[in-house]
């Protein structure tokens, strides 16, 4: 019987009694044809992880074999972690930042400035003295005014309904005193409600060559207005460092509201102006160089209170942001273009007359929102409450679309009977889909009667009439940012209960 001829050696070093975690140590040798010496492998001493010392040379192998594969595997892991990361910062359409310089793209590295958000509660009045602006006519002092919260919180109470309003308070003149003002992005000025020598005066009254006085007078789009004269005054603001700054801003001293200034359930001492125009608040900060050009609010949703805003851009995310760019055009509203609308999966419009896009404004100001005569008609007909036991009810002059069931007790009884709606906005490169999602809860309402109402209004007679205005009602449950630098509005689902300062790597932090 011929013996089977030698043709290699393993050597296996054990590790040293004190120290397992080393492994062991394999060399492997090849034995030549004419036994005259011992040839070493070249990839010979190569240390693998612990194993018994009953195993053969072949399962040696294998578990070198799996070592290897499972190294491959956690190098494909972490690759495709990072594609991932990269494709949802694409997706969300918020460019990477991984380092901030002192400059970028031409703006100012100031703090933001943080406001609480309040909506209007009828609650009890107390008078603030305070010293009188400067205004830029003799004989008007800012008026006093009814404070229902002497501080600045976050969170905060309030609701659409009865007041329909929110507002922030700020800090004028010296001494400063607050003045509680509706957060409107679709106002250019900043008025405050003042005491004049006259009630309901005339604009010809207030002129005069010699005083050089300056006068204002807006009209808005439910038809209320403002008319007064313009001041200038000291405003004192709390930056997101903890620094305190005053700076000299011009607003307009209001003596003749009409319309449904009159009407507010809660009085609020007039209207914050944060639209892109140079007049606005925001742009009169930034060109100060106290802040960068941004604005952003967040509104709670569903059964929460208040919410927050800010100037600046320390609490932009970085991450997790949708962005459309803004509508270059005459105005200054913060207007985008939607080219269809759909309800659940049924699309209810594909833009006007002649494959133009909706002309779509983001208005803070505005309690409701607002579609087009003939996309308002097309959602109602979409409506299918018949079927779930709603009857209708149109007795309410505000809000013409309600229903009535004598179980209802919450929107969460019937958003089920509702589907969302959708609005696609043009596509970014042709390729990646923008779209803004309004839930049930975020277009219905619960009126003062107890009857489901559509928050949703027809817009026949705003504006132009053909354009789709977002009202709180549609803005709450967000954060929403008007980036006037990069001409862009963003959004993100938000609970709106603080603000948080941005991180760089969302996910792995």
């Amino acid at each position: 019987m011929e013996r089977e001829q030698l043709r290699g050696v393993v050597i296996i070093s054990l590790p040293p009694p004190g120290d397992p975690n080393k492994g062991k140590t394999l060399t492997a040798f090849t034995i030549s044809d004419n036994h005259d010496h011992l040839q070493q492998e070249p990839a010979a001493a190569t240390t693998v992880s612990s194993y018994p010392e009953s195993q053969s040379p072949a399962a040696v192998r294998s578990s070198l074999l799996r070592l290897r594969a499972k190294r491959a595997v956690a190098a494909v892991l972490g690759l495709s972690l990072l594609l991932f990361s990269l494709w949802a910062c694409l997706f969300s359409e918020a460019p990477v930042q991984l380092l901030r310089g002192q400059e970028e793209d031409g703006r100012s590295r100031y703090s933001s400035i943080l406001l609480p958000l309040y909506s209007k509660p009828g609650a009890q009045e107390v008078a603030v003295e305070g010293g009188p602006s400067r205004p830029l006519v003799a004989g008007v002092k800012l008026a006093k005014v009814s404070v229902t919260n002497s501080s600045a919180v976050i969170p905060i109470r309030g609701n659409l309904l009865p007041d329909g309003q929110y507002y922030t308070s700020v800090f004028v003149g010296n001494p400063p005193r607050p003045y509680f003002l509706d957060v409107d992005t679709g106002s250019d000025l900043t008025w405050i409600q003042c005491d004049a020598p006259c009630v309901s005066c005339t604009k010809n009254q207030w002129s005069c060559d010699s005083c050089h006085q300056c006068d204002y007078e807006v009209a808005y789009a439910d038809h209320s207005s403002s008319m007064g004269v313009l001041a200038r005054d000291e405003i004192q603001l709390m930056m997101s460092n903890g620094d305190k700054s005053k700076v000299n801003f011009v607003f307009g001293c209001a003596y003749d509201q009409r319309g449904q200034f009159l009407n507010t359930p809660a009085k609020t001492d007039g209207i914050l102006g944060l639209s892109s125009a140079k007049v606005s608040l925001n742009s009169q900060l930034a060109s100060q160089g106290i802040i960068n050009n941004v604005v952003g609010h967040c509104i709670s949703g569903g059964g929460n209170d208040g919410g927050y805003m800010f100037f600046g851009d320390d609490f932009v995310p970085r991450w997790g942001m949708t962005w459309v760019p803004t509508q270059n055009g005459l105005t200054n509203f913060y207007s985008t273009q939607v080219q269809k609308v759909g309800y659940g999966s049924k699309q209810i419009s594909i833009g006007q007359k002649g494959g133009n896009a909706y002309l779509t404004v983001f208005d803070s100001g505005s309690t409701y929102s607002f579609f087009p005569h003939e996309l308002y008609s097309s959602l109602i007909n979409s409506f299918d409450y018949h079927s779930h036991g709603l009857i209708s009810d149109n007795s309410d002059p505000l809000l013409p679309v309600c229903w009535r069931d004598s179980s209802l007790r919450s929107i969460g009884d019937v958003k089920q009977f509702f589907e969302p709606l959708s609005l696609h906005f043009v596509k970014r490169w042709r390729i990646l889909p923008t779209t803004f999602t309004i839930l049930p809860e975020d277009y219905l309402i619960i009126n003062s009667k107890g009857n489901i109402c559509l928050g949703i209004l027809n817009g026949s007679e705003v504006l132009d009439g053909a354009t789709i205005v977002l009202g709180d009602i549609s803005l709450r449950g967000r954060l929403v940012v008007y980036d006037n630098v990069q001409q862009k509005i963003g959004w993100a689902r938000s609970d709106c209960f603080k603000p948080q300062k941005p991180r760089d790597f969302p996910f792995f932090f």
